[in-house]
């Protein structure tokens, strides 16, 4: 009888979920940007219609996933203003009218930027940087994504998509597995098809592991590519937002849009003024043909996850590359290093960043007391183990930390370049992320995802895209390459969903043997 109840609990949710079902009279699941566009030129669908479609499916599907804090109450307005600018040919460009949704630690003056916590339940001042970029290119602001609280660096054990102010985000494939962080809610919602695109942003797996976990594409730009003004910090050496969809090419042309130097901003001075200015027009399809891929494996993911990386490296031999194994070197010794150069450089800009934001805790010492008065901020995780250790860390002009720190970003940039040098490579490849865990409160996370590290620290790009499953659960496959190299990976990348089309619209199983 269990079994026979909870059948028919979940046809009658999936029934109501398919993004086929939109009223739109098209799968908004499988539309890119490109496919919209070219319907709002025909005057088959508009805007307002669209952002619609996904405010609808907000109130229809988002109680089961808990993927968003709030839409924008200026949502439709703002459609609007775009469908006037269509009527009158003043397009800004292919982002014109499209739903975009920000993780909630990207200010927004219109809405409260929370980055998860109860402490911080006010409004900035100004627009991010890159939200004002967004808004320049047409983009329509759809609303706030959940998120890891503090971008998981509050407590030692932490459970990815939980935050105080948004309680706990599900994976829109099995609902009680996580959806990994800590841009949880903008990755569920990008494969509920709540939203065209999503903004995440990125320490150290906080994009790649979200999109690879909920199958959908994540990219991790080079940092400096994005402005981070105004994103809630963790560490300037590492940080920068990054574009989250169901596509490629929709990644590659919400990127277009949000790079940029910024003067507030020092990473993005060194932003090269050779970068491309439209990612999308170099999608190649064939840009697997001839290419060198390393293969990273990453056994400790376990044989399941190393079987998709085993078709994945046939799809990319049949479509011409050459896959050579490898095995990145200074693994241990960047684990080693980076967190406790993150508690200094966490304690050195949080600080910074509370400064210039009304009505909130002034610097970190005031949110850990605040977290110590809010019992609701203790219904999940209750520590707050890594704020105290980054309240007692050296500063920023410690010599040991200084000495850290550049062993540290030596060693991850090495990592990569050394071994693309020895074998010739034109990227290396390796498995985003495991399948999804269960989510428990009790125990924290189950994650053991080394992949992203590299990249991360050492600045470089890395886009996923959708290689797999394990059972119903997503596996994603990473593609990375030296700084700058944005356009490079995504082109892979591209080139691999195309040929692998490993993406399938998720079922929300409520769970799994």
């Amino acid at each position: 009888m269990r079994k026979v109840a909870l059948l028919v609990a979940l046809l009658s949710f999936v029934s109501m979920a398919p993004a086929s079902a939109s009223g739109l009279g098209f799968d908004l699941d499988s539309a890119t940007i490109p496919d919209l566009q070219a319907r709002m030129a025909r005057g088959k669908l508009d805007s307002v219609r669209l952002t619609s479609a996904y405010v609808d499916r907000i109130h229809a599907i988002d109680p089961k996933v808990r993927s968003i804090l709030v839409v924008n109450p200026a949502v439709r307005a703002e459609a609007a203003e775009s469908d006037a600018r269509r009527r009158t040919g003043r397009l800004r460009g292919p982002l014109d009218g499209i739903p975009v949704l920000l993780k909630d630690n990207i200010d927004t003056r219109s809405m409260d930027t929370t980055a998860g916590s109860r402490a911080l339940r006010a409004k900035p001042t100004a627009d991010a940087v890159l939200v004002k970029r967004l808004r320049a290119a047409g983009a329509v602001i759809l609303g706030k994504a959940n998120l890891s609280e503090w971008a998981n660096f509050r407590a030692a054990k932490p459970t990815s998509g939980w935050s105080g102010v948004g309680g706990q985000t599900h994976n829109p494939y099995v609902l009680d597995r996580n959806p990994c962080g800590s841009s949880a809610g903008s990755a569920a919602a990008v494969a509920a098809s709540l939203a065209q695109v999503a903004i995440g942003s990125e320490t150290d797996g906080s994009v790649v592991c979200p999109a690879g976990m909920t199958g959908t594409v994540g990219h991790k730009p080079s940092l400096g590519l994005v402005s981070r003004t105004g994103v809630v910090p963790i560490s300037a050496e590492q940080d920068t937002a990054g574009p989250m969809a169901r596509s490629v090419v929709d990644v590659a042309i919400t990127l277009s849009a949000l790079q940029g130097r910024d003067h507030a901003d020092p990473a993005t001075w060194r932003y090269p003024v050779t970068q491309p200015r439209d990612y999308a027009a170099l999608l190649r399809p064939d840009a697997l043909r001839g290419a060198r891929i390393g293969l990273w494996r990453l056994p400790v993911l376990g044989p399941d996850v190393d079987a998709v990386m085993s078709q994945a490296a046939e799809v990319l031999k049949r479509r011409g590359a050459t896959v050579v194994e490898v095995d990145l070197p200074y693994q241990a010794r960047l684990a080693e290093l980076e967190f406790p150069a993150l508690l200094t450089e966490f304690h050195r800009d949080i600080d910074k960043y509370l400064a210039g934001r009304p009505d909130v805790p002034r610097d970190l010492a005031a949110l850990i007391a605040y977290n110590r008065s809010d019992p609701l901020e203790q219904t999940c995780f209750a520590g707050q183990e890594l704020f105290e250790q980054a309240l007692a860390a050296p500063g920023p002009d410690d010599p040991a930390y200084r000495a850290q720190r550049a062993e540290l970003t030596d060693l991850a940039k090495r990592s990569i370049d050394e071994v693309v040098a020895k074998y010739r490579l034109d990227a290396i490849a390796a498995p985003t992320n495991p399948p999804a865990w269960k989510t428990d409160c009790a125990t924290g996370d189950n994650d053991v995802i080394p992949s992203s590290t590299p990249a991360a620290v050492a600045g470089y790009p890395a886009v996923t895209v959708p290689a797999g499953f394990v059972g119903p659960l997503p596996v994603g496959i990473s593609f990375m390459a030296g700084r700058w190299a944005d356009a490079r990976v995504l082109s892979l990348g591209a080139a691999y969903e195309r040929a692998a089309n490993a993406r399938r619209a998720p079922n929300y199983l409520p769970t799994i043997g």
